[in-house]
């Protein structure tokens, strides 16, 4: 059987016995975490706290980073096991701080869930000039996942877990301008690159971690109804995709074909605890199951080839490392 999934040579689904519309309770039934630790990024709010309240009730330990922690308290109170720390992703300070504080309680790391992300915003640029949607949706996890290296190599059975989307077909990774310095901005190829960049990273850092016991997966959550990551659209935005009326209510077949929170959160959850992927990753997953490679740029659905460029994997890599400043090595 095939190792590595370069290409997508693993792209295939596996039978778990799960689809779009499992929940986050049929997909943890029957599996204990408890001595387990997680970090859960964008945990206090929409599918990532859906992941909280699943990995807490089957007995983790888990890690809340946020920016606000008022809003976060709100929203987490009466979850047990959980701790909430303070972390701006927008901020690599913020980032490495967050890091050495969990380094220096000396536990391993069991899952590392990258699921903070923003989508549908105007340009914006972080102090170092990175466009906002890179910076935050994978730059930050990146830096986040090396820092916290250490403690998952400590866990000698770990799991990296990066919520993609199926936007990543809007668009390549673009190695010659990825902030848009020389090239009109468009908030949705800003969005796509940025995934991209995700799986990409979840090959690489997968093919590289697993001789230590680390695997790392990429997800798509699917369209998830009642989560806060169109709250920066531009009102007439979803008029012009064909989601809603003129006057902004979504249109009827739209509605019907949203997932709920815990049916958005299930492959999340699947992704951090199957069985089914104890010896598979560098894979991406939607519903519930490995997806299957699509190379029809024009159907929606399944992960793109250049999504899993065994080339540009590298290359990400490293243009990952000059742009942050951080040297991830694995040794």
């Amino acid at each position: 059987m095939k190792q590595y999934n370069n290409q997508g040579d693993l792209q295939k689904p596996i039978n778990s016995g799960f689809n779009a519309k499992s929940t986050t309770d049929e997909v943890i039934k029957g599996i204990n975490l408890k001595g387990k630790i997680a970090i859960v990024t964008g945990g206090n709010t929409g599918i990532g706290l859906e992941t909280v309240k699943t990995l807490s009730k089957a007995g983790a330990t888990v890690i809340v980073p946020a920016r606000n922690l008022e809003k976060a308290k709100r929203n987490l109170a009466g979850i047990p096991h959980v701790e909430l720390e303070e972390l701006d992703l927008a901020n690599p300070d913020s980032v490495d701080a967050f890091a050495e504080k969990f380094l220096v309680s000396g536990r391993p790391l069991h899952l590392l869930i990258n699921n903070a992300g923003i989508m549908w915003v105007p340009l914006r640029r972080d102090y170092r000039g990175f466009e906002s949607q890179l910076a935050i949706n994978y730059l930050a996890h990146f830096q986040l996942t090396a820092r916290l290296w250490s403690a998952l190599k400590k866990a000698d059975g770990a799991r990296v877990v990066n919520v993609s989307s199926g936007g990543h077909q809007f668009s390549d990774f673009n190695f010659e301008d990825p902030n848009f310095i020389h090239r009109e901005y468009e908030t949705l190829l800003g969005y796509g690159q940025s995934k991209t960049a995700v799986n990409l990273f979840s090959l690489e850092l997968d093919n590289r971690a697993k001789k230590y016991n680390v695997r790392s997966y990429a997800l798509c959550p699917g369209a998830v109804g009642e989560t806060e990551l169109s709250r920066d659209a531009p009102a007439d935005l979803f008029q012009k995709l064909g989601y809603s009326d003129a006057e902004g209510n979504i249109l009827p077949e739209v509605a019907a074909s949203l997932k709920t929170i815990p049916q958005g959160a299930a492959t999340t959850v699947w992704c951090a605890t199957s069985p089914l992927l104890n010896d598979l990753g560098g894979v991406y997953c939607e519903n519930v199951e490995i997806a299957n490679l699509n190379s029809d740029l024009s159907i929606i659905g399944g992960i793109k080839a250049y999504s899993l460029d065994e080339k540009n994997a590298k290359r990400l890599w490293n243009l990952s490392e000059e742009m942050t400043g951080i040297s991830f090595d694995l040794s």
